[in-house]
């Protein structure tokens, strides 16, 4: 500190004597002018050399030559001279003011009445004006302190690279608690015995018990990470830091480094304390995953964020929690025992936590009173937190769209297929036949799912375009598993390609809108054969390399197949096999059913959209002419029930 302080009344002594010669230098410039004797001054004035002589204060005389006589103007009169003259002399001398030197100068106007011209000043400047210059002076040298002082402190911006962006949570807003988390109790408990040790750490130690020095939340998008982590702020109590991995990666070598260091400098000042990084695969991916080698930034930065947790150097007391939903690419240095000790896998949440995330999302809605939280939870299964949240907040939208002043059940299904699919395209003009099109493809998807005894059950049916496509069926499960059966994927493929087997059964050719099928069934093919090891020819072999995954150099630019091309060969040809197994089943199931997929088709064309329950009575025999029936009977009688009633006959 005491050398820091000496450097800088150095650096400031030296500063301030480059100031000084230069502003000395500066001004002797501005002012140079030619000095010369009294003498020889006084013969110059007389031989008529001078156009104006200006003597000041009784001991200084300045001159203007005839040649620059322009530089001077005389007033009206001829007998004074503006004040600018001082600043355009060319000689000096230094001549005292006597009655012999006055005799001297009217001699020579009166010699050269029309040439020469003299004054006398006998006044001063103020006294600020004096000191204006050393003023400027000692401006300029508090302004070079001020960038010395701030630059070396750290203050400056050439040092903010190094500083962390990590920003300190504010207890003064509104705190998000384990109350405003549903859907992952299990989570919430692991994260709550956390907050526990550094409430009463005591507890912990008297048992011999260490408590885990990094905590890495895994799970998908929109499953909750964040907002875990947001909760353990609010119910810590202690200093809690949040950063995100991308903020410690900066183009300059060295920086993201310097940033980690200075993270768990300020983590130790206020410890205990938790870091919390978001997003921690931008920094902490598998090292060696360039193909340049192993000396860039990332590489850096991700070598000093491993030292810092788990070094030489302890961090007692302070507790590193991360999130990312891609655990699979991160360095295994990062996830050993000592650094992130605890894996929390943040699932996506069941049925029951569904509906407590769809309460908690309720709050401050007006629903009505026909709205089912438990309903609504069993449609929107595989919806995470963030989707349900976007949930309530479409169905507002249709709802205020609509002119209600209650969300009704009925905004809450639309709000449902409007999340999953995009907004409706009513508006979309599309010819006849591709209207007929569309109808016979989206009734031979839910003819095959219904016939299958292993498809999910159908929802909605629709001919209106979303997202891109002319119409879609929709199909939810009835639960929340995670696993399927060998039956179940080979249903699901066959009902993909049962709107592509509908347009060759009816129209007698097949269009482009089943590209999307197609893929679909032929990603769960491979995976059928691949991963899962369902196909028995080539048994329970792992071959996920094949299954068109996306490379990650890190991991496998310098891996080999693990299979041979002969094996190769054969899981195209299983697949190859699976697609057209599927295809023909699906064909002919439409063809044994080809009156319910016409009447489908027409119901669809007519009503463009229909409900899982209407479906239902389509595929057990009811026709449009059933529907409109149904219809006008209905219309009927809301027009009796509105018409006056007509009085009693009297009794006789």
């Amino acid at each position: 500190m005491k050398k820091r302080i000496l450097y800088t009344l150095l650096y400031t002594a030296l500063v301030v004597v480059v100031v000084i010669l230069v502003f000395n230098g500066l001004q002797g410039n501005a002012n140079e002018k030619k000095e010369i004797s009294s003498s020889e001054f006084i013969k110059m004035m007389q031989d008529g050399e001078f156009r104006f002589v200006l003597v000041v204060n009784n001991n200084a005389v300045y001159a203007v030559t005839q040649e620059n006589k322009n530089k001077i103007n005389f007033d009206q009169d001829n007998s004074k001279i503006s004040d600018d003259v001082m600043r355009k002399y060319e000689y000096k001398s230094s001549v005292t003011y006597t009655e012999e030197f006055d005799k001297l100068l009217a001699e020579t106007q009166a010699k050269y009445p029309d040439t020469f011209r003299y004054d006398i000043l006998h006044q001063s400047s103020p006294w600020y004006l004096q000191f204006l210059p050393y003023l400027f002076l000692m401006l300029i040298m508090g302004v070079i302190i001020y960038i010395f002082y701030a630059q070396t402190s750290g203050n400056g911006k050439a040092m903010q690279f190094g500083r962390s962006t990590a920003k300190l949570y504010d207890e003064s807003k509104k705190k998000v608690t384990f109350n405003e988390v549903a859907g992952a109790d299990e989570e919430k408990e692991e994260l709550a015995e956390i907050v526990d040790f550094l409430k009463s750490p005591d507890k912990f130690t008297k048992m011999g018990a260490r408590i885990p020095k990094g905590v890495l939340l895994v799970g998908p998008p929109g499953t909750g990470k964040t907002l875990l982590a947001k909760s353990v702020a609010g119910e810590a109590g202690v200093p809690f830091f949040s950063i995100t991995g991308s903020d410690f990666v900066e183009l300059y070598v060295g920086i993201g480094a310097a940033r980690v260091r200075d993270l768990f400098t300020q983590a130790k000042k206020n410890a205990p304390c938790i870091i919390f990084i978001d997003e921690i695969d931008a920094v902490g991916r598998r090292r060696g995953s360039g193909i340049g080698g192993g000396h860039d930034e990332r590489e850096q930065t991700l070598n000093q964020l491993l030292v810092e947790m788990d070094g030489f150097i302890g961090n007692e007391g302070i507790i590193i929690m991360a999130a990312t939903n891609r655990a699979d690419i991160l360095d295994p240095a990062l996830l050993r025992s000592g650094r992130f000790d605890r894996q929390v896998h943040v699932l996506p949440p069941d049925t029951k936590g569904r509906e407590e995330i769809f309460k908690i999302h309720a709050r401050n809605k007006h629903f009505a009173a026909d709205v089912s939280a438990h309903e609504v939870a069993l449609l929107t299964t595989g919806f995470v937190g963030a989707d349900i949240e976007n949930l309530c907040n479409e169905s507002a939208l249709l709802a205020v769209r609509r002119g209600k002043t209650e969300i009704g059940m009925q905004e809450l299904k639309d709000a449902i297929t409007r999340v999953i699919l995009g907004p409706e395209k009513k508006s979309h003009k599309v010819s006849d036949h591709e209207r007929k099109l569309v109808a016979y493809h989206e009734a031979g998807h839910a003819i095959v799912a219904r016939s299958l005894p292993h498809c999910d059950p159908v929802t909605e049916v629709s001919v209106i375009p979303r997202s891109g496509a002319g119409g879609y069926t929709l199909t939810r499960p009835n639960d929340n598993s995670d696993t399927y059966s060998r039956r179940y994927i080979l249903d699901t493929i066959t009902m993909s390609l049962g709107g592509r087997a509908a347009e060759k059964l009816v129209l007698g050719d097949i269009s482009t809108g089943a590209s999307s099928d197609i893929r679909h069934a032929t990603d769960l093919a491979r995976s059928y054969v691949t991963k899962y090891g369902m196909y028995d020819e080539i048994g329970p072999i792992y071959l996920g390399d094949a299954d068109g995954d996306e490379i990650f150099l890190g991991r496998d630019f310098s891996t080999h197949k693990a299979f041979s091309e002969e094996l190769s060969s054969k899981v195209d040809a299983a697949i190859h096999e699976i697609i057209l197994s599927a295809d023909q089943k699906a064909y002919q199931i439409l063809a044994d059913k080809l009156q319910i997929l016409h009447n489908l088709a027409e119901v669809l064309l007519n009503k463009e959209k229909i409900t899982g329950t209407e479906f239902e009575a389509i595929y057990n025999g009811k026709t449009l002419a059933d529907f409109l029936a149904a219809e006008s009977a209905s219309a009927n009688a809301d027009s009796d029930s509105t018409a006056p009633i007509a009085p009693a006959p009297a009794k006789a």
